[in-house]
C-alpha cells in the first residue's frame, strides 16, 4: 500500500522511513535491536542505542522519543539487565531523546534495541539515492569495528585498542548530522552491518550512478589492518562480499586486507555523506575540528562498469 505523504519507504533500502505530517514537519521512524558484541552490559546499552539513534542522524533529523526492546533469559542477573538499560538511558540522554516505554520477552539470549522517533523539516530529508556526479563521499568514523569485535573474543587486541573501538561503537553520530545539515548534502547514509561497500552500493544503485572507492583514504581503527592480514574476518564480511560481488569492481593493485575491511559489517559506524566538491572540502574542514576520523573516501562519478570501482 502506498501513501503520498510516506517520503522514504523501503523501496531504496534506505536507513529510515519517513512520514509527512505537515508541510513543515515529518516523522523519522526506525528500529534497530542486536545481541551482545561486548562483555560489559554498560558499554553494549551504548553501543545499541546509539546504533538505533544513527538511523535519524543519517536522514539529517533529530531523535526525540525511544522505546526499549529488550530480550532477556529468565535467570539473567538483574544487574546485567539494569546496566544494559543504563547504557540505552545515557546514549538517549545524550541524543536529546526521551525513552518512554518499550517492550521485553524472554529469549535465551540477550538483545537490545530501539525503536526510536525524530523529526524533521520534509524539505530538509537527506535520502540515500539522490547522490549526484561530481559529489565527493565524507566518512565520519574510522573502519574496522566487525574486524576488531571479532579480534576481541580471542583477547587479540591490545587494550588500548579495545577501548577505541568500544568508544567509536558507542558515540554518536550527532555531531556529525548537526554540522553536515548546514552544507548542501545530496545522500547521507551510516554505514553498518552492510559495510562501506555495501552502502555504498546501495547509494550508487539508488542513484544510477558509480561510486568510486580510494581503499588508501581509508580511516582505520587501531590495529585494524594487522587483524584484517592475520584473517580476523567475521562471517558477515564474507557474506557482504558475495552480495555485492557483481556489482563492484576492483581496479588497480589493491591490498586484500583493505578490501576486507570495506567489506567489514560494521556496528554503530559513521555517516557516510554524499556533497558537491567544493562544499565538501569545507565541510570535512568543520567535522575535522571535532571529529578527527572523517576522510574523503571517494567520488561519484556518471554511471560506468559497475556500480561500485575500487581502486
Amino acid at each position: 500500500m502506498s501513501d503520498p505523504d510516506l517520503l522514504v519507504g523501503f523501496d531504496t533500502s534506505d536507513d529510515a522511513a519517513v512520514f509527512k505530517i505537515s508541510d513543515d514537519l515529518a516523522l523519522i521512524q526506525t528500529v534497530d535491536i542486536f545481541p551482545p558484541i561486548v562483555d560489559d552490559p554498560f558499554d553494549y546499552g551504548r553501543i545499541a542505542a546509539a546504533n538505533a539513534l544513527s538511523d535519524v542522524y543519517a536522514m539529517g533529523g533529530t531523535p526525540r522519543l525511544a522505546m526499549n526492546i529488550l530480550c532477556i533469559p529468565e535467570d539473567l542477573d538483574q544487574d546485567i539487565t539494569l546496566g544494559i538499560l543504563r547504557g540505552g538511558q545515557d546514549r538517549c540522554a545524550e541524543a536529546g531523546a526521551v525513552i518512554c516505554g518499550g517492550h521485553t520477552i524472554k529469549d535465551n539470549e540477550p538483545k537490545y534495541g530501539l525503536c526510536v522517533s525524530g523529526f524533521i523539516s520534509p524539505s530538509r530529508v537527506k535520502k540515500n539515492s539522490a547522490a549526484k556526479e561530481g559529489d565527493v563521499l565524507i566518512l565520519t568514523k574510522a573502519l574496522g569495528t566487525g574486524i576488531l569485535s571479532t579480534a576481541m573474543k580471542a583477547d587479540l587486541p591490545s587494550p588500548g585498542t579495545c577501548r577505541a573501538v568500544i568508544e567509536s561503537m558507542a558515540t554518536l553520530n550527532k555531531k556529525a548530522a548537526e554540522i553536515m545539515v548546514k552544507y548542501p548534502v545530496n545522500a547521507c547514509t551510516d554505514v553498518t552491518g552492510f559495510g562501506l561497500v555495501g552502502h555504498s552500493f546501495e547509494m550508487a544503485s539508488s542513484s544510477g550512478l558509480t561510486i568510486t572507492l580510494d581503499s588508501g583514504s581509508l580511516p582505520l581503527l587501531p590495529e585494524a589492518l594487522d587483524m584484517a592480514r592475520m584473517g580476523i574476518i567475521p562471517a558477515g564480511a564474507y557474506g557482504n562480499r558475495s552480495w555485492i560481488d557483481c556489482g563492484a569492481a576492483i581496479e588497480g593493485d589493491v591490498d586484500l586486507a583493505l578490501t576486507d575491511i570495506m567489506y567489514d559489517p560494521q556496528t554503530s559506524g559513521g555517516l557516510l555523506i554524499s556533497v558537491p566538491e567544493k562544499e565538501g572540502l569545507e565541510l570535512l574542514e568543520e567535522l575535522r575540528s571535532s571529529i578527527p576520523a572523517a576522510s574523503i573516501v571517494g567520488h561519484v562519478e556518471r554511471f560506468h562498469k559497475k556500480p561500485i570501482i575500487i581502486r
